[in-house]
């Protein structure tokens, strides 16, 4: 499994950035997936997380309303859609199966995202 995350970055509270996960070694289309954050100090939670057809998504309360999870089967890439960022979504980003969350060998290594007041 090799799960790529991308597009994090620094920016400040208000704004936008938008995250993407290229997944490869597993059969993307079949799995349902989520997008996970790790803040300094705290566990790691998910955050969002779509059906194998992109159907049916979910949220943590503390993002609803705010991002967006998305995928694209044909190229084996998830992504999230963050806006009206707070500093409290600082984190590292993670993209993972939610199948597979419990493997520690198949996470990858993660796209930091700050905010700043």
């Amino acid at each position: 499994v090799q799960l790529v995350e991308s597009g994090g970055g620094l920016v400040q509270a208000g704004g936008s950035l938008r995250l993407s996960c290229a997944a490869s070694g597993i059969t993307f289309s079949i799995n349902a997936m989520g997008w996970y954050r790790q803040a300094p100090g705290k566990q790691r939670e998910l955050v969002a997380s779509i059906t194998r057809g992109g159907g049916t998504t979910t949220y943590a309360d503390s993002v609803k309303g705010r991002f967006t999870i998305s995928r694209d089967n044909a190229n084996n890439t998830m992504y999230l859609q963050m806006n009206s960022l707070k500093p409290e979504d600082t984190a590292v980003y993670y993209c993972n199966a939610i199948s597979l969350a419990h493997l520690l060998g198949s996470w990858g290594q993660g796209t930091q995202v700050t905010v700043s007041s």
